[in-house]
């Protein structure tokens, strides 16, 4: 189950998220999202943890946790939404490129 966790402190480490829900069953993965440009975190990422159950109760008792001094905000991981609008963009029809047009 895929996991997001805001309100990130700027300095909290993959290693640090993995930690702190590991107490609460197996992670398979966390990950810190970073700025692509200055390097600097986002204040948010994400946790992956295979047992259903293990990532709920995750969720509930994370879902507040003060780490280094702000206050979590833990929930289900929605889909990834297509930012284009999900509308496909096919090549240009009309006369450009078959010698109709007036150019």
């Amino acid at each position: 189950m895929n996991i997001y966790v805001g309100n990130l402190a700027k300095d909290v480490t993959d290693e640090e998220l993995k930690e702190a829900f590991a107490e609460y069953g197996e992670v398979t993965s966390s990950t810190v999202l970073k700025d692509k440009y200055t390097g600097e975190s986002r204040g948010f990422g994400f946790v992956e943890m295979p047992s259903k159950a293990e990532a709920i109760e995750a969720m509930q008792k994370m879902d507040a946790r003060e780490i280094k001094g702000r206050k979590l905000i833990v929930n289900e991981a929605r889909p990834r939404e297509d930012k284009r609008g999900g509308k496909k963009r096919g090549s240009g029809g009309g006369s450009r490129g078959r010698g109709h047009g007036r150019w």
